[in-house]
């Protein structure tokens, strides 16, 4: 693993080296070849042999060791010279003899190990992205305690219950608790769910804060100075009154229970708690009447084991007995078979293969049973192509008391360097391909997708991430500090350091003098949470890759970043989510490595004429958000060519807008989603759309329904988002031979729309429909809700009418057989709900689980 994180990453220290403006003429053109024909070679041959062998020899162990110590050496070498380089403001170049003759000596040994084991044609295999599968698989082995726990929710109880579930971890604790949350029958029953994980280390703030959110969108971001009294009340007030379930999971301690529990009501009215533990006094202190899950039966392991393994066909018969005893090894425990059946899945079907993993999994000693797990999973891991193990293992820094957002993830796998480029993907493609690849290994758990289908969030399970983290600082790879361990300090041949958020809230300033010590100079990334330093203090890390601040505290008024951002020779991603107005240096041009700039509103200088010869261009660049009143003039097309995802805010001040150049944004062939919000429609005159956008939001543009043939035209568009005063009048009437890619659709506040005359020929393949405050519209159009492929109906806060028609289109689809078509009313006031249930109770539908009455705002909360 190291291995290849470390050749991965020195090949991308050089490519960035080479692509700077500065720092390029320090290296030799002749060194630089052949140090990098080396690396290429060393990559290649750690695929090869991981792949040939799978589990690590003695003598492979030893020998990736020694490549993982030239290529770290290497690396640094590399480094340190910039980082002199730009410190002194002055270039020299650099001798790589030393650095070659390091990396030779390892390939030799490499050589040698090939000719060998008789691996000279091996190549390494890419992952690609997974086949999109949609649903959820059936849990298995729990039946019982499925249908048990369902009438415990939704039983005749009428006081406030609390419902332990107990068991070791990877028992299935969390996996049946979420089968029942995202059931649409709970759903449908109660008025809120809301879920948390607790874990050892947790606060009561982030508790509150969690059930909130989980409540409604407005929600999700609470106001940074509120305290755990005032959460814990608005919390109670959201809770009065209403029927709710809570999760609490993986709770461990009685104490951590004692500390929230007041902030619960007993409404008398079926609500209830559900909590997971793995320790039976937390358990036992609620009652007698908690849920033990038990090890799973010797054919429900099977049965588990070829749903995972053999997710579309039954086992080959010449595979059934070897692997009945694999399944029988992992000891009637879900999580080993899942992770086991996911490594097999993936890999070759042939007997040889299957009877090694059998034996190996044999030849685990009887241990403890935790050390007995992991000594499985530390099976499963060996068996991984070299690419993903850095890239599991990195998975394991996130917290546990929370999903992990997937495109963080992803660009972070690109900033560390773990990713290879290939010449037909980006460095992003890719490493949504490695995600992809390790949740079919069921190795990593995909939560949610976005409207675009993308992996919007995933998770790792607990046993998972323990042993991430184990393993990590074992190999020395990460090493993740918790407030307790600051005291302790760190050495110096740490690769990674994480310190979590306790520790950057609470020592900060020791943390940056930290930082700034000589052994930390190849401090790679950072991601600052409330802290008041200022952004300057952190520029002062040259070797940075990844910067990300939710605030930059600089003097009130209109805000400078510091030229001295250009020292940072190595950025990747700036992410800066401040809601004031941010002004860039023009140095910010300069920067060939970045990749993803993000702010909540930043106003980028026009780029300094140049000659071909010296242009530098920003060609890695990928995502460019929140940019203020940009001129889009042949300057800036030729320096980002390449972007593809692309946010841009036009502000009432402007007074020419033909001078912003909007038709240049034609020539970005790349571009997938553009997100344009203006103060008037004089913007839209001059805009092109290039036909590569599959993704569209408008806000403010003041179009007319008609005009909306520009946007319909897009041959690749799959999401249209139309914000407030993005689209203006009473009548829609769509073209047909529009919108024919069309998965989703979200109207939000075009409250003057009152006719949609559509029919199912203008919207082909739409899935999702999304409409907030339309409350003019009289109803969705039926031609509308006869698609076949429309999966749900979200409608948030609008008109009675156009609720009604909602209603009126589900009763129809299910009166022909159509159970796949779900239907959400959220709306603002109780009143409204009680209103609006009156005149839809008659219909049949209102008892089916496809449909949802929900109110997101009451009348006394915010």
């Amino acid at each position: 693993m190291a291995a290849y994180a470390g050749l991965a990453s020195l090949m991308n220290t050089i490519d960035g080296i080479q692509i700077h403006p500065r720092l390029s003429i320090s290296l030799d053109k002749k060194q630089t070849e052949s140090l990098v024909e080396t690396t290429r070679f060393l990559l290649d041959f750690i695929e090869s042999a991981i792949h040939s062998h799978g589990g690590s020899k003695e003598e492979e162990q030893v020998l990736e060791s020694q490549i993982a110590s030239a290529s770290f050496a290497a690396e640094d070498v590399i480094k340190s010279h910039a980082v002199d380089q730009i410190r002194s403001g002055s270039i020299s170049s650099l001798d790589l003899q030393t650095v070659i003759e390091g990396m030779d000596f390892v390939k030799d040994k490499a050589v040698g190990f090939s000719d060998k084991r008789g691996l000279k044609d091996q190549h390494p295999t890419y992952s690609t992205p997974a086949i999109f599968i949609t649903g959820k698989s059936k849990m298995i082995g729990f039946d019982d305690e499925l249908t048990q726990l369902m009438e415990r929710l939704t039983g005749q109880h009428r006081s406030l219950q609390i419902i332990p579930i107990v068991g070791m971890g990877g028992i299935g604790k969390t996996t049946l608790a979420r089968n029942l949350y995202e059931s649409q029958l709970i759903v449908h029953h109660f008025d809120i769910c809301a879920w948390t994980t607790i874990s050892q280390e947790y606060s009561a703030i982030d508790i509150f804060s969690k059930l909130l959110s989980c409540q409604s969108k407005s929600t999700t971001e609470l106001d940074r100075e509120t305290s755990e009294v005032q959460l814990a009340q608005r919390l109670y007030q959201s809770l009065i009154g209403r029927r709710y379930l809570i999760v609490l999971d993986d709770i461990w301690s009685i104490k951590a229970w004692e500390k929230i529990m007041f902030f619960f009501p007993d409404n008398n009215n079926g609500s209830r708690i559900v909590l997971t533990t793995r320790l039976a006094n937390v358990a036992i202190h609620f009652g007698p009447s908690y849920l033990s899950l038990k090890f799973l039966e010797e054919d429900k392991s099977w049965k588990l084991f070829c749903q995972k393994a053999f997710p579309q066909e039954g086992c080959p018969p010449q595979l059934e007995k070897i692997g009945k005893n694999i399944a029988k090894n992992c000891k009637g425990l879900p999580l080993l078979i899942v992770v086991i059946g996911g490594l097999l899945r993936k890999s070759s079907t042939t007997q040889e293969l299957w009877e090694n993993i059998s034996k190996d999994i044999n030849l685990i000693p009887n241990l403890k049973e935790e050390e007995q797990n992991l000594d499985i999973l530390s099976l499963s891991y060996s068996h991984l192509p070299a690419h993903l193990k850095a890239c599991f293992l990195y998975t394991g820094i996130f917290s546990n008391d929370q999903d992990t957002h997937a495109p963080q993830l992803l660009k972070l796998w690109v900033a560390e360097g773990f990713i290879r480029p290939n010449k037909t993907q980006t460095l992003e493609e890719i490493a949504e391909g490695y995600l992809n690849d390790l949740i079919d290994r069921n190795l990593i758990l995909l939560r949610s997708r976005g409207s675009n289908k993308k992996i919007r969030s995933c998770d790792i399970h607990n046993l998972l991430r323990d042993f991430c983290l184990k393993l990590a600082k074992k190999e020395k790879f990460i090493n993740v500090l918790r407030g307790c361990d600051i005291s302790k300090g760190v050495e110096a041949n740490e690769c990674r350091i994480v310190f979590h958020r306790e520790i950057l809230e609470n020592n900060y300033d020791g943390l940056l003098q930290t930082l700034e010590s000589s052994k930390f100079k190849m401090f790679r990334g950072l991601k600052v949470v409330d802290s008041d330093s200022s952004l300057d203090d952190i520029l002062k890390q040259v070797n940075l890759c990844y910067v990300s601040t939710p605030f930059l505290w600089i003097s009130s008024g209109l805000r400078h970043i510091s030229s001295s951002i250009s020292l940072l020779w190595n950025l990747q991603m700036l992410v800066v989510k401040d809601c004031g107005t941010i002004i860039a240096p023009p140095e910010i041009w300069e920067m060939p490595q970045l990749r993803h700039i993000q702010f909540g509103l930043i106003i980028l200088p026009n780029p300094p004429l140049s000659v071909k010869q010296d242009c530098v261009v920003l060609r890695n660049l990928q995502t460019l958000k929140g940019v203020e009143n940009l001129k889009f003039g042949d300057e800036v097309c030729k320096r980002i060519p390449n972007v593809k995802k692309l946010k841009i805010v036009y502000d009432e001040f402007s007074i020419d807008a033909y001078d912003f150049c909007l038709y240049n944004l034609g020539s970005f062939r790349k571009l997938e989603s553009l997100n344009c919000f203006f103060s008037s429609d004089l913007h839209m005159q001059d805009l092109k759309f290039p036909s590569s956008i599959k993704k569209l939001t408008l806000e403010g543009c003041c179009l007319n329904w008609e005009d909306l043939t520009m946007v319909g035209s897009l041959s690749n568009l799959e999401v249209l988002k139309l914000g407030p005063g993005s689209v203006v009048g009473p009548v829609w009437d769509p073209v047909e031979g529009e919108f024919l890619l069309l998965k989703y659709l979200a109207i939000h506040r075009c409250d003057d729309l009152r006719h949609w005359n559509a029919y199912s020929c203008h919207f082909p393949v739409l899935e999702n429909l999304v409409l907030e405050g339309m409350s003019e519209l009289e109803e969705i159009p039926f031609g509308v809700g006869e698609l076949p492929t429309l999966g749900s109906i979200n409608l948030i806060g609008c008109s009675d009418s156009a609720a009604v028609s909602a209603v009126e289109i589900l009763e129809e689809q299910e009166s022909v057989g159509n159970e796949g078509l779900c239907v959400r009313i959220d709306l603002w006031k109780k009143k409204d709900l009680k209103r609006l249930r009156k005149m839809v109770e008659h219909f049949d539908c209102f008892a089916s689980i496809n449909f949802k009455m929900h109110v997101i705002k009451l009348d006394d909360l915010w």
